[in-house]
């Protein structure tokens, strides 16, 4: 099976080279010009490997390294004109697994994918987890159906709350700002949207009978934003 990466690069020259390479290796290479074009694209379907440059329009490397992480353990690999040593460990932190500064030979950049791409079907030998997972006070998600039951009866959340309880859940107890939230799960950084997140968030504890104060699933992080504080029976 042909093995898919996908390419963040705003630079037209790099981003054909590096594509014409890796296809005339067999790849399937998707190219997108931003990052808020390549978050699309992740979240539309799957990859076996991420290229990410750092200096890129609508949404910069780091975050988008951040959002795709929320997500997935797919090998990302940073390639950058950046070559400071603070901007290679952020993107390290952020989750990235290796990091390529520009300009790099494409001997190089081969040679570290497919070292990256041998690790990643070694990982993914390991059995998946659970699908279905149950939390305290009544709480199914069903990850495979994109299902949430409350004491075994479905509740039903529209695709933009599941995905925003699905980040949510899947990252407990880290923070997620308004901001973060809305560029993940409608993939567009105007900040007019922060309202429509905390619509969304009331919305979803209505549905979970989840109260405000005390919460069993979403709390309220002030001056902040959100994170899941469910736990898993």
């Amino acid at each position: 099976m042909d093995m898919q990466l996908l390419l963040v690069e705003d630079d037209p020259e790099i981003a054909r080279v590096i594509q014409d390479t890796f296809i005339r290796d067999g790849y399937l290479v998707t190219w997108a010009t931003t990052g808020l074009e390549g978050l699309e694209d992740f979240q539309s379907q799957s990859y076996d490997l991420v290229l990410v440059d750092l200096m890129l329009p609508e949404m910069d490397g780091f975050t988008l390294c951040k959002n795709i992480r929320w997500k997935s353990d797919v090998p990302i690999m940073i390639i950058s004109a950046k070559k400071e040593d603070e901007d290679k460990v952020a993107g390290l932190n952020l989750g990235a697994d290796d990091y390529l500064a520009k300009p790099f030979s494409l001997v190089e950049l081969k040679a570290r994918v497919e070292s990256l791409l041998r690790r990643w079907r070694r990982y993914k030998g390991v059995p998946e987890l659970n699908q279905m997972t149950n939390y305290t006070n009544g709480l199914t998600i069903n990850w495979d159906q994109n299902k949430a039951l409350i004491d075994g009866t479905e509740v039903y959340l529209t695709t933009k709350e599941f995905d925003l309880l699905k980040v949510l859940a899947q990252n407990p107890n880290q923070v997620f700002t308004k901001s973060d939230l809305y560029q993940h799960v409608w993939k567009q950084a105007d900040a007019e949207g922060l309202h429509t997140v905390t619509v969304h968030i009331k919305s979803i504890r209505e549905k979970l009978k989840d109260p405000v104060k005390q919460p069993y699933y979403i709390q309220t992080v002030w001056g902040k934003g959100y994170q899941f504080v469910g736990e898993i029976r």
